[in-house]
């Protein structure tokens, strides 16, 4: 018996799939040659982080039509896109996925190629939903493909976010909790109350779409009946109508995309909301085993490089969850770091802070050439704002300082290799900072999570760049992701 999301205490993992039949099989290798003939995968990934799960897949950190055209013209059965929208109001974010939409669109008819579109999200259900896939459903309408369900799979399979009997679990050192008794669940911007997805739906749209109106893919399905079955359930959906699907397997993920293909082939259009693990199953991947430190040895930069190469990495945090804090605390207890702290009050008065960021870019570029590895934070106090608006206001004028702190540095001198921590943190860090517009996710530095960029071109070309969410790995994951790099581990 599947315990309910109204539990108090932890529930061991065997537990939730005690009663359900063992994973149905579909061959990778079967599944990845017809997902290479199927529609091209568009993933609109609101942060960075969406890319932890996969592996030598292309990723944009804009869509301009050459860069939409270099994308489209890859070897591969699809390609990342990020719009950054979680660090959005959500008028910002629906604007952004509609001029989104619109171009890769627009790239794709140029291509010829039929496509996709993936909302890749959190696996602790935190973003912009429903507003982001309303715009998706929206661009069906209008371009004459209506979309007939939106199928709702947040599982993250390696770091333990399962979705069974319909409630949304997550793995903590004491067992799997409902998502909706985690820090997770009380963000400042994204909170909520519900694990069932179904209520979870129902919450996040205001009443519009109730309980009753949500389909389901449960193991049951996905184990008792199979592609078979679960295409039944997806070929009956019309009108854009959500489904939420169970998944505590990366095989319970294969079963839903052998089925989708099915129904796609069949002429029918869904639009995905979805976590890492459902991207790399409907791109045709496995999981990899992580890189080691010879896999991260790239080519020298793009033309004669001025800049003073160091042999230390940057560190760059900005996730406040607890998780990283005592992530970083770990770090330094392991030593060969020495720290640069941006103070967030300091940041957020504007007599100060331009002084503020200055200072703090000359003591990093300073650091690097030292001993030891430099770890770029922000203040661990978190501010927060009057509501949820407020709050994302302080969170972009925070990323923004860290943005031009890096940015400086990155002009001084070159470092070994970079880490972003965070989000936003990690999306900024690229797009304004190391000017990544194009690169290739080519692996995890740990097992399903933690991905390794090798950008394509300009300042940050021959630099990994490492993309480390704030919500993942365990207390030691960043002494092992750093460790990794240095070639110690």
């Amino acid at each position: 018996m599947i315990p309910s999301p109204a539990v108090t205490g932890p529930v061991d993992p065997d537990d939730l799939v005690r009663d359900y039949p063992r994973p149905w099989r579909i061959d990778p290798t079967d599944l990845a040659g017809r997902v290479a003939t199927g529609r091209r995968v568009v993933v609109l990934d609101d942060d960075p982080t969406g890319t932890q799960s996969v592996a030598d897949v292309p990723v944009l950190t804009r869509w301009e039509a050459d860069d939409l055209a270099w994308a489209f013209a890859q070897d591969t059965p699809g390609f990342f896109l990020l719009t950054n929208s979680r660090s959005l109001a959500e008028a910002d974010a629906v604007a952004r996925g509609e001029e989104v939409a619109t171009a890769v669109a627009r790239a794709a008819a140029a291509a010829g190629v039929d496509h996709v579109l993936v909302s890749r999200s959190d696996s602790t259900l935190r973003g912009h939903f429903p507003a982001e896939v309303d715009v998706l459903v929206r661009a069906g309408a209008d371009a004459g493909r209506p979309v007939d369900g939106i199928v709702v799979v947040p599982a993250m399979i390696e770091p333990g976010r399962l979705t069974v009997g319909s409630v949304h679990w997550m793995r903590t050192p004491d067992g799997m909790i409902p998502v909706s008794h985690s820090e997770f669940a009380r963000d400042a911007t994204f909170g909520y109350r519900n694990a069932d997805l179904r209520d979870w739906v129902a919450e996040k749209t205001g009443g519009r779409i109730p309980r009753g109106s949500v389909a389901t893919v449960t193991l049951a399905d996905l184990r008792g009946g199979g592609p078979d079955r679960v295409a039944e359930i997806l070929s009956g959906l019309t009108q854009a109508q959500p489904v939420v699907v169970d998944a505590a397997t990366d095989d319970d993920l294969r079963v839903l995309v052998d089925a989708l293909l099915v129904a796609e082939a069949a002429g029918r259009r869904f639009v995905y909301r979805s976590g890492p693990s459902f991207v790399r199953a409907r791109l045709g991947q496995s999981a990899r085993a992580p890189l080691t430190a010879p896999d991260l040895r790239t080519g020298p930069p793009d033309g004669a490089d001025v800049r003073t190469p160091v042999p230390h990495g940057l560190v760059v945090v900005g996730s406040h969850v607890g998780l990283t804090t005592r992530q970083l605390d770990r770090l330094r207890a392991a030593g060969g770091v020495t720290e640069a702290e941006l103070d967030v009050p300091t940041l957020l008065d504007p007599a100060r802070r331009e002084t503020h960021v200055r200072d703090t870019a000359g003591e990093v570029a300073d650091l690097l050439g030292g001993a030891a590895d430099v770890v770029l934070r922000t203040s661990r106090t978190l501010v927060t704002g009057a509501d949820a608006d407020e709050s994302l206001a302080i969170a972009r004028t925070v990323s923004a300082a860290m943005v031009d702190v890096v940015a400086e540095v990155a002009a001084r001198v070159r470092p070994a290799w970079v880490v972003a921590k965070g989000g936003i943190t990690s999306s900024d860090t690229a797009t304004g900072a190391l000017g990544i517009a194009r690169a290739w996710a080519r692996g995890t530095l740990l097992p399903g999570i933690v991905s390794v960029w090798e950008p394509v071109a300009g300042p940050a070309r021959g630099v990994p760049y490492v993309v480390f969410a704030g919500n993942v790995g365990d207390d030691d994951g960043l002494v092992a992701a750093v460790s990794t790099l240095r070639g110690t581990r």
